[in-house]
C-alpha cells in the first residue's frame, strides 16, 4: 500500500473488524456514500455472503447515485438488494418539518428489519460516525428504536479517520464529498413533492456536467440558491449565462449563489432545538 494508516486508525480498524465478526449475520443500510462503502467493504471481507448490503431506491435519491450503489456493490463483491421506500406519500415526511428525517428513517428500518428477518440476519447496521453527533439527525431516534447498530461510531471513528481507512482500503468512494438526500434541499415548513425532487436533481445535474462536485441546489419555490465550495464560485460566475438559461428551462426563476459557500446541512441553521 502507498498510504501509511496512523496508529490511532489501525486500532480503531481493529476494534471495528472485533465488532462486526461479533455481529455474525448483518443487512448494511446502502447508500454508496464513504461511510456506508467502508461498512459494507469490512462487512463482506469478514463475513461473507453472510453480508448483505440493501439501497432504498425513491424520488429523493439521484439516479446517478443509485447507479453507483449498484457498481460499487458488484466491486465490492457484497450481495446487494435495491428496494422501494415510499416515504414521500406519507403526510408526516411531505409536510417537511424538522422531524422529517425521522419518517424517512423509521420506513427504511421497518423494510430493514423485514429483511434481516428473510434473511436470518442478526442485526442492521448503518454507517453512522462521531462526527454525525454533532449535527441534528432525528433519523438516528429512529434507528436506534430499531436497535440498529453503527459499528464506525461503536469502533470510535471519525469522518477524517473513515476517509484514511477507505483510501488504504483503495475504495474510490473514499474522498467523495458528502452526499444527502434530494429533499435536504427544501426549506423546512415547505412541501416535499416529486415535482421539486425533479427540479433539484436536475438543476445538480447541470452543474455535475459542468464539472462542479459536492454542490446543493436549495429550492426556495421560485429561487434556486446554489452551494458551492468557495474556490468554485469564480467558476460559476463565469458559467452564470448557461447556468441561468438551464435553470430557468428546468422552472426557477431566480438562481442565486449563496456567497457563504457550501456547508453540511445549511437548512438547520436557526433550527431550535426540538
Amino acid at each position: 500500500m502507498s498510504v501509511d494508516l496512523h496508529p490511532e486508525v489501525v486500532e480503531k480498524y481493529e476494534t471495528l473488524e472485533k465488532i462486526i465478526l461479533e455481529l455474525e449475520e448483518v443487512v448494511v443500510a446502502f447508500s454508496a456514500g464513504v461511510d456506508s462503502t467502508l461498512l459494507a467493504k469490512v462487512c463482506y471481507d469478514l463475513l461473507g455472503n453472510r453480508a448483505v448490503a440493501v439501497t432504498a431506491d425513491s424520488p429523493t435519491l439521484p439516479r446517478r447515485d443509485l447507479l453507483e450503489t449498484v457498481e460499487l456493490a458488484k466491486e465490492i463483491g457484497i450481495r446487494h438488494e435495491i428496494i422501494k421506500t415510499d416515504e414521500i406519500n406519507n403526510p408526516d415526511y411531505a409536510k417537511n418539518d424538522p422531524y422529517r428525517c425521522y419518517f424517512c428513517k423509521n420506513e427504511l428500518c421497518d423494510q430493514l428489519d423485514f429483511i434481516k428477518a428473510s434473511t436470518n440476519a442478526k442485526w442492521v447496521l448503518f454507517g453512522e460516525n462521531l462526527d454525525d453527533l454533532s449535527d441534528y439527525r432525528p433519523g438516528s431516534q429512529a434507528a436506534m428504536e430499531h436497535g440498529v447498530r453503527a459499528p464506525l461510531k461503536e469502533a470510535g471513528f471519525t469522518k477524517l479517520e473513515i476517509r484514511a481507512l477507505a483510501r488504504y482500503l483503495e475504495l474510490p468512494t473514499w474522498n467523495k464529498p458528502a452526499s444527502a438526500c434530494l429533499a435536504s434541499r427544501i426549506p423546512y415548513g415547505e412541501s416535499v413533492s416529486i415535482e421539486k425532487l425533479s427540479q433539484i436533481e436536475r438543476a445538480e445535474s447541470i452543474l455535475w456536467e459542468l464539472g462542479y462536485r459536492g454542490v446543493r441546489v436549495r429550492h426556495h419555490g421560485e429561487i434556486a440558491r446554489i452551494e458551492v465550495q468557495p474556490e468554485q464560485m469564480q467558476g460559476i460566475i463565469g458559467d452564470a449565462d448557461r447556468i441561468s438559461k438551464s435553470f430557468k428551462e428546468i422552472g426557477f426563476r431566480y438562481i442565486t449563489l449563496d456567497l457563504s459557500g457550501y456547508r453540511r446541512g445549511s437548512l438547520n441553521e436557526g433550527l431550535i432545538q426540538f
